[in-house]
């Protein structure tokens, strides 16, 4: 008998590839312990940062940061939206943020600013949020955790090509200890900032290879009077 065909099972989408990209003090910090936000970068700097985003598909910043910072987070300059719009790209990459407890406020100005939203979150959170973003934002919940593995997998089967993941501490720390990270783009300013109580770059976890590993330096550059290092696995 002639064998029938068969079909093959569809392939799974490709993973974005994920950048991280943080600005840290000379003892690695990323901001104070005041209530007003630390500038890290110059001029320059932030203009780079801006490319970068310009670039990506996506862009991805944690709750906390939002609760700190209410950033926009959007691509500020006008002709590197126009090149996109020229792309057949929309105007502003996707935004999302992450949040095991769905405890994010309609107010912050991330919502009201730029393109589509998307919040990532666990079944406990989405059900705490309810419809408090409606209008505002997709909410996917990613079951009884946040899983990033999981939130990859979703992003690339949105056709997102690369995610740019700008903080906070734990949402880098996350990306690190699951090595999920392709590429990260360390901006050192000339500053320290000595404060405990203050936000670290990275927490304590279980990082891949723990101290022998050692990440690749594939590019170094000054940028006004802070040094960009970029590092890829």
């Amino acid at each position: 008998m002639t064998p029938h065909p068969t079909t093959p099972p569809p392939a799974a989408p490709v993973r974005p590839h994920v950048v991280l990209s943080v600005a840290v003090s000379l003892d690695g910090y990323i901001d104070d312990a005041s209530p007003d936000r630390l500038t890290l970068s110059g001029t320059a700097d932030l203009d780079r940062v801006d490319q970068v985003r310009a670039e990506s598909d996506a862009i991805l910043v944690g709750a906390e940061t939002l609760r700190r910072d209410n950033p926009r987070l959007l691509v500020n300059s006008a002709e590197r939206r126009a090149a996109r719009i020229a792309a057949g790209k929309p105007e502003y990459p996707l935004k999302l943020t992450v949040t095991a407890s769905g405890e994010l406020d309609p107010a912050w100005r991330f919502w009201h600013h730029g393109g589509g939203k998307l919040v990532y979150t666990t079944d406990s959170g989405a059900a705490r949020l309810g419809d408090r973003l409606s209008g505002l934002a997709e909410v996917v919940s990613l079951g009884a955790v946040v899983d990033f593995t999981a939130l990859l997998a979703d992003l690339g089967g949105r056709g997102v090509t690369q995610l740019m993941v700008e903080g906070g501490t734990r949402v880098h720390t996350e990306f690190l200890a699951a090595d999920l990270a392709d590429e990260l783009h360390l901006a050192v300013a000339p500053i320290l900032v000595g404060d405990p109580n203050a936000p670290r770059f990275l927490g304590p976890a279980a990082y891949p290879g723990g101290p022998h590993r050692r990440l690749r330096l594939s590019g170094m550059t000054q940028v006004g009077d802070v040094a960009v290092l970029r590092y890829t696995r």
